[in-house]
């Protein structure tokens, strides 16, 4: 008999827990894309999202099993002001200025946020625009990243600095490799005890002799 594993389009997957949403099957813009058992503890995941304006066209990806703890902003493109010029003032959103929308390259655009697999991103953390962070990095609380944060790594702070790598670069190489956020649902519901344990020795070997 198979065994019972939650359902990633279920909206609220803890019953009687309103405030914690897996983030995928909320999403309406065709911008933000989400993976499967990314939650977040709200209940509405796109109010988190600010300054995502269409003509911009930048993208927020987020990939599988992240977690997105409450008060957590995405900050993107829209957010910047033209800065090569002698005012920031936008005269031109107000439509009764005499200012034409400046082009985007007088604009300092970041391109796409995207986060890896398996983050966690502590409680009213802010992304600004263009940040990339990779897989398994930790963010700590009230944290503001406005640089990419390698795989692995613990930052924290504002400006957001490294505070530590998590693993050995042998375990982070391999965790890379093996990307189990990508196994069937089934193979990830029986890796939960290599997934969880803090006997990172054992945890190395038993990903080698998946990976042969």
């Amino acid at each position: 008999m198979p065994a019972k594993t939650p359902d990633p389009s279920v909206i609220q997957p803890i019953a009687n827990v309103e405030a914690l949403t897996f983030v995928k099957p909320t999403v309406k813009n065709p911008n933000i894309i989400v993976g499967d058992f990314t939650y977040i503890a709200d209940k509405d995941f796109e109010r988190h999202v600010t300054h995502h304006y269409d003509f911009i066209g930048d993208k927020l990806i987020i990939g599988k099993f992240c977690q997105i703890a409450a008060g957590v902003e995405f900050v993107m493109n829209g957010a910047n002001h033209q800065m090569n010029a002698a005012t920031t003032y936008p005269f031109y959103i107000f439509g009764t200025w005499e200012q034409n929308a400046p082009a985007q390259s007088d604009l300092p655009l970041k391109g796409d946020t995207v986060i890896g697999n398996d983050v966690w991103i502590g409680q009213n953390a802010t992304i600004l625009p263009g940040v990339h962070i990779g897989d398994g990095a930790i963010i700590g609380a009230n944290s503001v990243v406005a640089s990419d944060v390698a795989p692995y790594t613990i930052v924290a702070g504002n400006p957001a600095k490294l505070i530590r790598k998590r693993f050995d670069d042998e375990l982070t190489a391999l965790l890379l490799k093996f990307k189990w956020w990508d196994k069937p649902i089934d193979e990830i519901n029986n890796l939960i005890p290599i997934l969880t344990s803090g006997d990172l020795k054992k945890v190395k070997a038993e990903i080698k002799a998946r990976l042969v």
